[in-house]
């Protein structure tokens, strides 16, 4: 059986049963982190469901995905939500870099 969580506070809980998923999932902002670099955005959400595939670990309920620039299409998955901040915000550092050496090299 597919897992569905909900967040208590910042704790990943599952949750009692799918009306109480649903219900939170449609009436609460899962959104850890936003940040826009430029023409990049960086977002960082609660998914909510259990995207660690092979089953063998913890959860991964968390995800980073980058839209846009050359990073466009990456993603890290976490299993807390101060794992996504750090991720986040580890990922943010990795295409501001980027940002500004793309920036440097065309002389801008």
């Amino acid at each position: 059986m597919l897992e569905k969580y909900i967040l208590k506070e910042h704790e990943v809980v599952v949750a009692k049963n799918l009306m109480e998923w649903a219900l939170w999932v449609e009436e609460t902002d899962r959104q850890v982190k936003l940040t826009y670099i430029g023409d990049v955005r960086i977002s960082t959400v609660f998914l909510a469901l259990n995207l660690n595939y092979n089953n063998e670990g913890l959860p991964l309920v968390f995800e980073t995905y980058v839209f846009g620039g050359v990073k466009d299409g990456y993603i890290e998955r976490y299993v807390t939500w101060n794992g996504a901040e750090e991720g986040h915000d580890r990922i943010v550092d990795m295409v501001k870099g980027l940002y500004t050496y793309i920036m440097k090299s065309e002389g801008h």
